[in-house]
């Protein structure tokens, strides 16, 4: 298919060299709100098409799908704009600001029967689908516990997305989003969330300790940060044994499952990309690995999770 990149930072570039590694796949346009930037990112990538506003690239009627990649508080607008251009999305992690706007995101992708998906590359390695199905199949028995950490310490500015609100910045949106996810695919939806973190001098969190309580009085203990270098590992812990996604736990190329060591080479977003070309080939709305739902129920923990430390991005937009 034919694609277009919407902003040109750094997840835009690792995910459009990986784009190009995907047979059949054709980057046609980039834009930018810097139309330098633009043609700059065109030149370096062999993108035919450079514009300076992601308006001009969703009336490109050439453009089939658009992977957005703009910091999260632009993801509502530019992906409601790409729908309403009948153009299919993928859109960057986190997936919106609040649970309204996505909920707002999905339900117009379902009114325009296009596809839509969040682009949670970490259900498409193949490391973490062997762990999923060691689990199914009962290889480590019933899940009690799964801990997960991401975090590093990254300078504060205000002026940096990772800690403007209005970017949609913090450590649960963007690093949190990860272990939530996790534990979402592994142990479902939890009864309870309880949060506990700190707050930046912008508003938003500087840090988080996350629990999920289940019902079952299964658990996962989480924690993300920009202020600590906690790394980035996840144990899923079950009454028979035990799974180890080995850093980064969001990429893994090594599981170690009931103490036998399983690797792969690093083929990053690629796997992402085959399954979005794979969906809409098939006529699908949504992806089965992250579905609409999926990304809902993630977003509701997310946002309840915020509530609790202090933030709220209701006046972001």
């Amino acid at each position: 298919m034919k694609w277009g990149v919407i902003a040109t930072g750094g997840i835009a570039q690792a995910v459009t060299a990986d784009m190009l590694k995907v047979e059949g796949v054709t980057v046609l346009a980039v834009s930018s709100r810097d139309v330098t930037k633009a043609r700059a990112f065109a030149d370096r990538f062999g993108v035919e098409r450079a514009y300076g506003d992601y308006r001009e690239l969703l009336a490109d009627l050439d453009v089939e799908v658009v992977y957005v990649a703009t910091p999260h508080g632009q993801h509502h607008e530019v992906t409601l704009a790409a729908l309403d251009a009948g153009k299919h999305v993928l859109c960057e992690k986190a997936f919106a600001l609040s649970v309204a706007d996505a909920e707002e995101m999905v339900e117009r992708a379902r009114s325009k029967d296009l596809f839509l998906m969040e682009a949670m590359w970490t259900r498409f390695n193949p490391l973490v689908r062997k762990a999923h199905d060691a689990v199914r199949n009962g290889e480590i028995g019933e899940v009690r516990l799964i801990r997960a950490d991401f975090g590093f310490r990254h300078a504060f500015s205000d002026g940096d997305r990772l800690w403007a609100k209005e970017a949609g910045g913090g450590a649960t949106l963007d690093l949190g989003v990860y272990p939530v996810a996790l534990a979402h695919q592994f142990l479902g939806v939890p009864a309870h969330v309880h949060a506990h973190g700190a707050l930046a001098p912008t508003g938003v969190d500087a840090d988080a300790g996350i629990l999920l309580a289940y019902d079952n009085g299964a658990h996962a203990l989480l924690s993300c940060s920009l202020v600590a270098n906690t790394g980035a590992r996840a144990e899923i812990i079950g009454t028979e044994g035990r799974i180890e996604l080995v850093d980064p736990m969001f990429n893994p190329t090594a599981v170690v499952i009931n103490g036998v060591e399983h690797a792969i080479e690093d083929e990053g977003y690629a796997h992402q990309i085959r399954a979005v070309e794979e969906s809409i080939a098939a006529g699908l709305t949504q992806n089965p690995s992250i579905t609409w739902d999926n990304t809902l129920e993630v977003m509701r923990t997310l946002e309840e999770a915020l509530r609790q430390v202090g933030v709220s991005y209701a006046t972001v937009r």
